[in-house]
């Protein structure tokens, strides 16, 4: 039998169990912001359509982003976007932008709350470092 007396020795003899100091819980922040840049393929001059000419009415102020198939480098201020169901919106540019025919191409980047392409906000980006601003959009209907 184990006396009263081994039994305090024992409770008293064990150490008390050591804490070991933690680190300080580490916190980082990590921000993704989404850029989408939209690469354009351009064709100079009319595409190979039966219908060459085009009657030119008052256009929407936004076209959506991912909604352009293509675009025609119709002048040096003037690009017409293709859009999937066969339609055309024409932007004008507000100035000469000679930059766009210089590489085969021009990049967009919708805005990021939208994911729109607007006139008097945004602007066609050339390959070739230029910007140039969208004025405003036609819309462009067969004659």
């Amino acid at each position: 039998m184990i006396s009263a007396a081994l039994i305090t020795l024992l409770m008293f003899s064990q150490q008390p169990p050591q804490v070991v100091p933690q680190p300080a819980a580490e916190f980082s922040e990590l921000i993704v912001r989404r850029r989408i840049i939209i690469r354009v393929p351009t064709k100079t001059g009319p595409m190979a359509t039966p219908v060459r000419r085009w009657k030119e009415r008052k256009g929407p102020k936004c076209i959506a982003g991912r909604g352009i198939a293509g675009a025609i480098l119709v002048s040096l201020e003037r690009v017409d976007f293709i859009l999937p169901g066969g339609g055309r919106v024409r932007a004008e540019l507000k100035s000469s932008c000679p930059a766009l025919d210089f590489y085969n191409g021009f990049y967009l980047r919708p805005d990021p709350t939208d994911g729109m392409i607007c006139a008097d906000r945004d602007a066609i980006h050339a390959r070739s470092g230029g910007e140039c601003q969208i004025r405003r959009f036609r819309q462009l209907l067969p004659r």
